[in-house]
């Protein structure tokens, strides 16, 4: 068992690995200020070899070669539209086929960095299709695929039309750079709520269970989602209506959701190269989220979960205050 923890205490039991704890919410929430802690967060997430970077990387691909331009978009035409769907398809088929295919498939990295010591369901009667990973790939290669692409031809649409306000790098270059730093932050302020939303209990039964069927997760569990949390889920980019933006902000903000929806769920901390550390993947604070289910309930970027007492931060004291919150509402 490879435990990284501080000293503060014991390590959680049942974990195959646990990842240097306490873990660290965003420093631009946190007082006082320390400007180092600021810089050095920024510099992993956007300047050293990473998902936004890789991400901002994928979207300026997707724009210069697969996008069809505004003109054409105003428009709907089932070329362009069946267009956006096949390079989703791909995309997802890339990554979360590819990470499930290296780490679970062909086991190239072992056990090494793996969070939970069993493996994925092959069976189970809670599934769709009576195995996990063919529960995750049904739902996320139809409904995901299919709502992150109604969403952006929903966006690219209402551009082409006027509908939705456009930003130029000509006219705003410095918002235009922003907004790729402020998306992450946006969609964790989104995300965190609208889960939150979705564990309500009428909302909970009809849609966030099937998600919530993955206890263990992998590359795929990332967007299998009942259609109704997909509508919800993928929301967050019409905040564009609003917001101006470029059909670039819009191939990043839709990936972001999708591709780290798989990468998030890897099961693993980190892709290791020659021994290294080379690729932060899935989170052990979702992780916990879908084993402990009444914590971590947004992510890092925002540290709602510390404001609203939902926070595990890997720690065994506060797993013994999750469990003491547990007693106190009856759970």
């Amino acid at each position: 068992m490879t435990n990284h923890n501080d000293t503060t205490g014991p390590a959680l039991k049942g974990w195959h690995h646990i990842p240097e704890v306490p873990i660290q919410v965003s420093p631009f929430f946190s007082w006082p200020p320390d400007p180092v802690r600021m810089v050095h967060w920024l510099a992993v997430r956007w300047l050293a070899f990473a998902e936004n970077a890789i991400l901002v990387g994928i979207a300026l691909v997707s724009w210069a070669w697969f996008q069809p331009s505004l003109e054409v978009t105003q428009t709907l035409a089932p070329g362009w539209i069946i267009g956006i769907w096949l390079r989703n398809l791909i995309l997802i088929t890339l990554v979360a086929g590819g990470l499930h295919l290296f780490f679970f498939t062909f086991r190239k990295q072992g056990d090494r960095l793996k969070y939970d010591p069993r493996d994925l369901a092959r069976e189970g009667r809670q599934f769709t299709l009576g195995g996990q990973v063919r529960d995750n790939m049904f739902w996320t290669l139809t409904s995901g695929v299919g709502f992150w692409t109604g969403y952006e031809v929903l966006m690219f649409w209402a551009m082409g039309n006027g509908w939705a306000p456009v930003l130029t790098w000509g006219a705003h270059p410095v918002w235009f750079v922003a907004l790729f730093l402020l998306t992450p932050v946006w969609i964790s302020l989104h995300f965190y709520w609208v889960h939150r939303a979705l564990h309500w209990g009428p909302l909970y039964r009809l849609a966030h269970a099937l998600h919530h069927r993955n206890v263990n997760v992998g590359p795929w569990s990332g967007l299998s989602m009942h259609p109704v949390e997909h509508l919800i889920f993928f929301s967050s980019v019409l905040i564009h209506f609003i917001v101006p933006a470029h059909p670039l902000h819009i191939l990043f903000h839709m990936q972001h959701q999708s591709l780290t929806a798989a990468t998030s769920h890897t099961g693993f901390e980190n892709l290791l190269v020659k021994d290294r550390k080379r690729l932060a993947l899935g989170t052990f604070h979702h992780q916990m989220h879908h084993r402990y289910f009444e914590v971590n309930y947004g992510n890092l970027e925002m540290p709602w979960d510390k404001w609203f007492g939902s926070f595990h931060d890997g720690t065994a004291e506060a797993h013994e205050r999750m469990k003491e919150r547990r007693k106190r509402i009856g759970r």
